[in-house]
Protein backbone atom coordinates (compact mmCIF):
# COMPACT_ATOMS: atom_id res chain seq x y z
CA UNK A 1 0.00 0.00 0.00
CA UNK A 2 1.11 3.49 -0.40
CA UNK A 3 2.13 5.25 2.69
CA UNK A 4 -0.26 7.17 4.66
CA UNK A 5 -0.77 10.60 4.80
CA UNK A 6 0.02 13.00 8.18
CA UNK A 7 -1.50 16.53 8.70
CA UNK A 8 0.15 17.64 11.80
CA UNK A 9 -1.08 20.43 14.53
CA UNK A 10 1.57 22.85 16.25
CA UNK A 11 4.79 22.27 15.42
CA UNK A 12 5.76 25.46 14.11
CA UNK A 13 8.74 27.91 14.26
CA UNK A 14 10.16 27.00 17.58
CA UNK A 15 9.28 24.37 18.46
CA UNK A 16 10.71 21.02 19.56
CA UNK A 17 8.77 18.45 20.20
CA UNK A 18 7.53 18.64 16.32
CA UNK A 19 10.60 18.71 14.70
CA UNK A 20 11.34 15.31 16.24
CA UNK A 21 7.99 13.78 15.15
CA UNK A 22 8.63 15.11 11.58
CA UNK A 23 11.56 13.31 11.66
CA UNK A 24 10.50 10.31 13.11
CA UNK A 25 7.85 9.60 10.61
CA UNK A 26 10.58 10.29 7.92
CA UNK A 27 12.88 7.64 9.67
CA UNK A 28 9.14 4.63 10.08
CA UNK A 29 9.26 4.90 6.06
CA UNK A 30 5.26 4.47 5.81
CA UNK A 31 3.90 7.97 7.13
CA UNK A 32 4.33 11.22 4.63
CA UNK A 33 3.22 14.41 6.28
CA UNK A 34 1.27 16.62 3.66
CA UNK A 35 -0.70 18.69 5.69
CA UNK A 36 -0.41 21.21 8.51
CA UNK A 37 -1.98 23.63 10.93
CA UNK A 38 1.35 24.56 12.36
CA UNK A 39 0.49 27.45 14.79
CA UNK A 40 -2.24 29.06 16.34
CA UNK A 41 -1.00 32.15 14.57
CA UNK A 42 -2.37 31.80 11.05
CA UNK A 43 0.36 33.42 9.54
CA UNK A 44 3.22 31.73 11.41
CA UNK A 45 1.37 28.50 10.67
CA UNK A 46 1.29 29.32 6.57
CA UNK A 47 5.22 31.16 6.97
CA UNK A 48 6.21 27.27 8.95
CA UNK A 49 3.91 25.01 6.60
CA UNK A 50 5.50 26.71 3.22
CA UNK A 51 9.00 26.29 4.64
CA UNK A 52 8.46 22.09 5.21
CA UNK A 53 7.43 22.70 1.89
CA UNK A 54 3.85 21.14 2.61
CA UNK A 55 1.38 20.27 0.26
CA UNK A 56 -1.33 21.77 1.74
CA UNK A 57 -1.11 24.46 4.35
CA UNK A 58 -3.72 25.59 7.06
CA UNK A 59 -4.28 29.04 8.92
CA UNK A 60 -5.93 27.00 12.10
CA UNK A 61 -6.78 22.98 13.01
CA UNK A 62 -10.28 23.48 12.28
CA UNK A 63 -9.47 24.65 8.87
CA UNK A 64 -7.71 21.60 8.32
CA UNK A 65 -9.77 18.82 10.19
CA UNK A 66 -12.86 20.32 8.11
CA UNK A 67 -11.43 20.68 4.76
CA UNK A 68 -9.21 17.43 5.09
CA UNK A 69 -12.20 15.47 5.63
CA UNK A 70 -14.04 16.81 2.44
CA UNK A 71 -11.65 15.71 0.22
CA UNK A 72 -11.82 12.27 -1.73
CA UNK A 73 -10.39 8.92 0.43
CA UNK A 74 -7.32 8.83 -1.88
CA UNK A 75 -6.37 12.47 -1.28
CA UNK A 76 -7.60 13.12 2.49
CA UNK A 77 -4.96 12.62 5.40
CA UNK A 78 -5.06 9.37 7.19
CA UNK A 79 -3.44 10.47 10.26
CA UNK A 80 -3.44 13.53 12.66
CA UNK A 81 -0.31 13.90 14.62
CA UNK A 82 -0.96 16.47 17.08
CA UNK A 83 2.25 18.21 19.10
CA UNK A 84 0.50 21.12 20.92
CA UNK A 85 0.57 22.13 24.79
CA UNK A 86 -1.46 19.82 27.06
CA UNK A 87 -4.41 22.04 27.22
CA UNK A 88 -5.01 21.97 23.52
CA UNK A 89 -4.93 18.13 23.14
CA UNK A 90 -8.59 17.13 24.03
CA UNK A 91 -10.38 19.71 21.70
CA UNK A 92 -8.05 18.85 18.78
CA UNK A 93 -8.31 15.08 18.88
CA UNK A 94 -11.50 15.10 19.66
CA UNK A 95 -12.58 17.22 16.31
CA UNK A 96 -10.01 14.89 14.47
CA UNK A 97 -11.67 11.77 15.44
CA UNK A 98 -15.35 13.54 14.85
CA UNK A 99 -13.96 14.12 11.44
CA UNK A 100 -12.86 10.13 10.69
CA UNK A 101 -9.24 10.91 11.38
CA UNK A 102 -6.55 8.41 13.16
CA UNK A 103 -4.57 10.47 15.95
CA UNK A 104 -1.13 9.92 17.24
CA UNK A 105 -0.89 12.38 19.93
CA UNK A 106 2.19 13.92 22.37
CA UNK A 107 1.76 13.03 26.25
CA UNK A 108 0.37 13.73 28.25
CA UNK A 109 -2.72 13.24 26.75
CA UNK A 110 -4.66 15.92 27.96
CA UNK A 111 -4.35 18.69 31.05
CA UNK A 112 -6.65 16.79 33.48
CA UNK A 113 -8.33 13.67 33.74
CA UNK A 114 -11.74 14.52 33.44
CA UNK A 115 -10.77 15.36 29.65
CA UNK A 116 -8.97 12.06 29.56
CA UNK A 117 -12.27 9.81 30.27
CA UNK A 118 -13.89 12.49 27.90
CA UNK A 119 -11.67 11.23 24.79
CA UNK A 120 -12.24 7.31 25.77
CA UNK A 121 -15.53 7.79 25.23
CA UNK A 122 -15.71 9.06 21.95
CA UNK A 123 -12.57 6.85 20.85
CA UNK A 124 -14.57 4.36 21.59
CA UNK A 125 -17.34 4.78 19.14
CA UNK A 126 -15.08 4.84 16.67
CA UNK A 127 -12.89 2.57 14.83
CA UNK A 128 -10.01 4.82 14.59
CA UNK A 129 -6.81 4.27 15.88
CA UNK A 130 -5.03 6.37 18.37
CA UNK A 131 -1.59 6.44 19.58
CA UNK A 132 0.41 8.38 22.43
CA UNK A 133 3.92 9.24 22.22
CA UNK A 134 5.51 7.15 25.11
CA UNK A 135 8.53 8.00 23.13
CA UNK A 136 10.96 5.27 25.74
CA UNK A 137 8.73 2.51 24.84
CA UNK A 138 10.09 1.99 21.35
CA UNK A 139 13.81 1.01 22.50
CA UNK A 140 14.50 -2.29 21.66
CA UNK A 141 15.73 -3.07 25.12
CA UNK A 142 12.77 -2.20 26.94
CA UNK A 143 10.98 -4.63 25.09
CA UNK A 144 13.95 -6.76 26.02
CA UNK A 145 13.72 -6.51 29.47
CA UNK A 146 9.65 -6.58 29.22
CA UNK A 147 10.50 -10.79 27.94
CA UNK A 148 13.24 -11.57 30.70
CA UNK A 149 10.02 -10.50 33.25
CA UNK A 150 7.51 -12.64 31.62
CA UNK A 151 9.13 -15.01 31.09
CA UNK A 152 10.50 -15.41 34.73
CA UNK A 153 14.22 -15.10 33.76
CA UNK A 154 14.76 -12.69 36.78
CA UNK A 155 12.20 -15.06 39.28
CA UNK A 156 9.60 -12.95 41.02
CA UNK A 157 9.92 -9.32 40.96
CA UNK A 158 10.13 -7.55 44.21
CA UNK A 159 11.01 -4.30 43.73
CA UNK A 160 11.40 -1.12 40.70
CA UNK A 161 12.88 1.80 41.09
CA UNK A 162 12.82 4.55 38.34
CA UNK A 163 14.86 7.86 37.99
CA UNK A 164 13.84 11.02 35.48
CA UNK A 165 16.21 13.83 36.34
CA UNK A 166 16.74 16.92 33.95
CA UNK A 167 18.37 20.59 34.74
CA UNK A 168 17.13 22.42 32.20
CA UNK A 169 14.13 24.39 34.85
CA UNK A 170 17.05 25.22 37.74
CA UNK A 171 16.11 28.80 36.92
CA UNK A 172 13.17 30.28 36.49
CA UNK A 173 13.65 30.60 32.56
CA UNK A 174 9.69 30.95 31.94
CA UNK A 175 10.04 34.40 33.10
CA UNK A 176 12.54 35.34 30.88
CA UNK A 177 10.47 34.05 28.18
CA UNK A 178 11.72 31.01 26.99
CA UNK A 179 8.92 29.28 24.93
CA UNK A 180 8.77 25.67 26.14
CA UNK A 181 9.37 26.59 30.05
CA UNK A 182 6.75 28.83 29.68
CA UNK A 183 3.45 26.68 28.61
CA UNK A 184 5.45 24.43 30.47
CA UNK A 185 4.67 26.59 34.06
CA UNK A 186 1.48 27.50 33.17
CA UNK A 187 -1.42 25.63 34.91
CA UNK A 188 -4.21 26.94 32.15
CA UNK A 189 -1.45 25.72 29.03
CA UNK A 190 0.40 22.24 31.27
CA UNK A 191 -2.99 20.89 33.37
CA UNK A 192 -2.41 19.78 36.70
CA UNK A 193 1.02 18.43 36.53
CA UNK A 194 4.70 19.93 35.71
CA UNK A 195 7.49 17.66 35.89
CA UNK A 196 4.92 15.35 36.70
CA UNK A 197 3.45 15.76 33.40
CA UNK A 198 6.37 16.46 31.44
CA UNK A 199 8.56 13.55 32.28
CA UNK A 200 6.78 11.79 35.48
CA UNK A 201 4.23 10.16 32.96
CA UNK A 202 6.71 8.79 31.35
CA UNK A 203 8.88 7.21 33.87
CA UNK A 204 5.20 5.73 35.58
CA UNK A 205 4.45 4.02 31.56
CA UNK A 206 8.39 2.89 31.55
CA UNK A 207 7.81 0.96 34.54
CA UNK A 208 4.18 -0.59 33.86
CA UNK A 209 5.81 -1.74 29.92
CA UNK A 210 8.48 -3.38 31.66
CA UNK A 211 6.79 -4.82 34.88
CA UNK A 212 4.07 -5.93 32.40
CA UNK A 213 1.66 -4.82 35.01
CA UNK A 214 -0.49 -1.19 36.48
CA UNK A 215 0.42 0.74 39.44
CA UNK A 216 -2.24 0.69 41.49
CA UNK A 217 -1.36 2.82 44.32
CA UNK A 218 1.07 6.13 45.22
CA UNK A 219 2.08 8.04 48.30
CA UNK A 220 3.55 11.40 45.89
CA UNK A 221 5.31 14.43 47.37
CA UNK A 222 5.07 17.22 44.55
CA UNK A 223 7.81 19.92 45.04
CA UNK A 224 7.64 23.64 43.90
CA UNK A 225 11.48 24.46 43.92
CA UNK A 226 11.72 27.97 42.16
CA UNK A 227 10.25 30.85 43.64
CA UNK A 228 6.79 31.83 42.39
CA UNK A 229 6.61 28.53 40.25
CA UNK A 230 2.75 27.42 40.01
CA UNK A 231 4.04 23.76 39.12
CA UNK A 232 5.91 21.30 40.44
CA UNK A 233 9.16 21.12 39.19
CA UNK A 234 10.59 18.21 41.34
CA UNK A 235 8.75 15.08 43.20
CA UNK A 236 9.26 11.62 44.61
CA UNK A 237 6.13 8.95 44.35
CA UNK A 238 6.16 5.41 46.24
CA UNK A 239 4.74 2.99 43.92
CA UNK A 240 2.62 0.21 44.60
CA UNK A 241 1.80 -2.69 41.66
CA UNK A 242 -1.00 -4.56 40.49
CA UNK A 243 1.21 -7.82 42.63
CA UNK A 244 1.76 -6.20 45.63
CA UNK A 245 5.39 -5.27 44.90
CA UNK A 246 6.82 -1.88 46.12
CA UNK A 247 8.83 0.96 44.15
CA UNK A 248 10.11 4.48 44.03
CA UNK A 249 9.90 7.48 41.53
CA UNK A 250 12.24 10.17 41.74
CA UNK A 251 11.48 12.98 38.81
CA UNK A 252 13.21 16.24 38.77
CA UNK A 253 13.58 19.07 36.05
CA UNK A 254 15.65 21.15 38.50
CA UNK A 255 18.41 18.60 39.32
CA UNK A 256 21.85 21.07 37.95
CA UNK A 257 23.82 19.77 35.58
CA UNK A 258 21.35 16.55 34.34
CA UNK A 259 20.37 16.37 30.75
CA UNK A 260 17.76 13.40 30.46
CA UNK A 261 18.79 10.87 32.92
CA UNK A 262 15.88 8.47 32.68
CA UNK A 263 17.31 4.85 34.70
CA UNK A 264 15.30 2.23 35.57
CA UNK A 265 16.05 -1.06 37.87
CA UNK A 266 14.08 -3.99 38.93
CA UNK A 267 15.27 -6.46 41.15
CA UNK A 268 13.39 -10.05 41.49
CA UNK A 269 14.41 -13.17 43.34
CA UNK A 270 16.62 -14.91 40.49
CA UNK A 271 18.33 -11.48 39.11
CA UNK A 272 17.91 -7.46 38.77
CA UNK A 273 18.11 -5.71 35.65
CA UNK A 274 19.39 -2.20 34.81
CA UNK A 275 18.56 0.13 31.92
CA UNK A 276 19.78 4.26 30.94
CA UNK A 277 17.93 5.94 28.18
CA UNK A 278 21.07 7.91 27.94
CA UNK A 279 23.29 4.13 27.10
CA UNK A 280 20.05 2.48 25.19
CA UNK A 281 21.88 0.29 23.71
CA UNK A 282 22.97 -1.94 26.77
CA UNK A 283 20.83 -3.63 29.22
CA UNK A 284 22.68 -4.81 32.56
CA UNK A 285 21.67 -8.16 34.00
CA UNK A 286 22.76 -9.05 37.69
CA UNK A 287 22.96 -12.62 39.62
CA UNK A 288 23.85 -12.78 43.38
CA UNK A 289 27.39 -13.79 43.27
CA UNK A 290 27.77 -14.37 39.43
CA UNK A 291 29.19 -12.09 36.94
CA UNK A 292 27.69 -9.06 35.62
CA UNK A 293 26.07 -9.58 31.90
CA UNK A 294 24.96 -7.22 29.44
CA UNK A 295 22.53 -7.38 26.50
CA UNK A 296 23.44 -4.87 23.48
CA UNK A 297 20.56 -3.78 20.81
CA UNK A 298 21.01 -5.68 17.54
CA UNK A 299 22.37 -9.21 18.47
CA UNK A 300 20.35 -12.66 18.30
CA UNK A 301 20.61 -13.10 21.80
CA UNK A 302 17.90 -10.66 21.98
CA UNK A 303 13.98 -11.61 22.05
CA UNK A 304 12.03 -11.94 19.03
CA UNK A 305 10.27 -8.76 20.10
CA UNK A 306 13.58 -6.60 20.95
CA UNK A 307 14.75 -7.98 17.07
CA UNK A 308 11.49 -6.38 15.86
CA UNK A 309 12.17 -2.76 17.16
CA UNK A 310 15.86 -3.00 15.87
CA UNK A 311 16.48 -1.21 13.12
CA UNK A 312 20.69 -1.42 12.75
CA UNK A 313 22.83 -4.27 13.00
CA UNK A 314 24.89 -4.83 16.56
CA UNK A 315 27.32 -2.54 17.17
CA UNK A 316 25.78 0.51 15.13
CA UNK A 317 23.75 2.59 18.34
CA UNK A 318 20.18 3.58 17.62
CA UNK A 319 18.33 6.14 20.31
CA UNK A 320 15.94 8.61 20.84
CA UNK A 321 14.91 8.91 17.23
CA UNK A 322 14.76 5.12 15.96
CA UNK A 323 12.75 4.61 19.32
CA UNK A 324 10.34 7.22 18.06
CA UNK A 325 10.46 6.03 14.52
CA UNK A 326 9.24 2.52 15.88
CA UNK A 327 6.20 4.19 17.57
CA UNK A 328 5.23 5.63 13.99
CA UNK A 329 5.90 3.02 12.10
CA UNK A 330 3.91 0.24 14.19
CA UNK A 331 0.86 2.89 14.41
CA UNK A 332 1.03 3.09 10.74
CA UNK A 333 0.82 -0.51 9.97
CA UNK A 334 -1.45 -1.00 12.27
CA UNK A 335 -3.55 1.19 10.32
CA UNK A 336 -3.06 -0.37 6.98
CA UNK A 337 -3.17 -3.93 8.34
CA UNK A 338 -6.53 -3.56 9.29
CA UNK A 339 -7.85 -1.43 6.36
CA UNK A 340 -6.53 -4.55 4.20
CA UNK A 341 -9.06 -7.09 6.45
CA UNK A 342 -5.59 -8.79 7.84
CA UNK A 343 -4.98 -8.93 11.91
CA UNK A 344 -1.49 -8.93 13.52
CA UNK A 345 0.23 -7.53 16.67
CA UNK A 346 1.61 -4.18 16.67
CA UNK A 347 3.11 -2.70 19.72
CA UNK A 348 3.59 1.20 20.22
CA UNK A 349 1.26 2.99 23.26
CA UNK A 350 -2.66 3.02 22.86
CA UNK A 351 -5.48 5.55 23.84
CA UNK A 352 -6.06 3.32 27.36
CA UNK A 353 -2.22 3.84 28.49
CA UNK A 354 -2.65 7.81 27.59
CA UNK A 355 -5.55 7.89 29.95
CA UNK A 356 -3.62 5.58 32.56
CA UNK A 357 -0.84 8.30 32.27
CA UNK A 358 -3.61 10.96 33.86
CA UNK A 359 -5.40 8.44 36.22
CA UNK A 360 -1.37 8.08 37.66
CA UNK A 361 -1.13 12.02 37.39
CA UNK A 362 -4.54 12.57 39.57
CA UNK A 363 -3.87 10.25 41.92
CA UNK A 364 0.32 11.23 42.76
CA UNK A 365 -1.65 14.74 42.90
CA UNK A 366 -4.62 14.10 45.35
CA UNK A 367 -1.63 12.12 47.57
CA UNK A 368 0.71 15.20 47.60
CA UNK A 369 -2.63 17.38 48.39
CA UNK A 370 -3.36 14.53 51.33
CA UNK A 371 -0.26 14.66 53.13
CA UNK A 372 1.19 11.90 50.95
CA UNK A 373 -1.63 9.74 51.86
CA UNK A 374 -1.48 6.57 49.83
CA UNK A 375 -3.78 7.01 47.02
CA UNK A 376 -5.88 4.27 44.46
CA UNK A 377 -5.50 5.01 40.63
CA UNK A 378 -8.91 3.94 39.67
Amino acid sequence: MQNLKMGMIGGGEGAFIGEVHRLAARIAGNVDLVAGALSSTPEKSIRSGHALGLERVYPDYQTMLESEARLPDDERIDIVSIVTPNFLHQPQASMALANGFNVICDKPLTANLEQAIQLGKEAQDTNLKFAVTYTYTGYPLVHEAREMIQSGELGTPRKVIVEYLQGWLSEPIEQEGQKQAAWRSDPTKSGIGGALGDIGVHAANLVETMLGQHITSVSAHLNRVVPHRQLDDDGQVMLEMESGIRGHMNFSQIAVGEENDLNIRIYGDKASIEWHQMNPNTLTIKRQGKPVETRTTGFSATSPSATAMTRTPGGHPEGYLEAFANIYKNFADDIIATRSGNSGSFTYPRLDEGIRGMKFMQAAFDSDKNSQAWTKIE
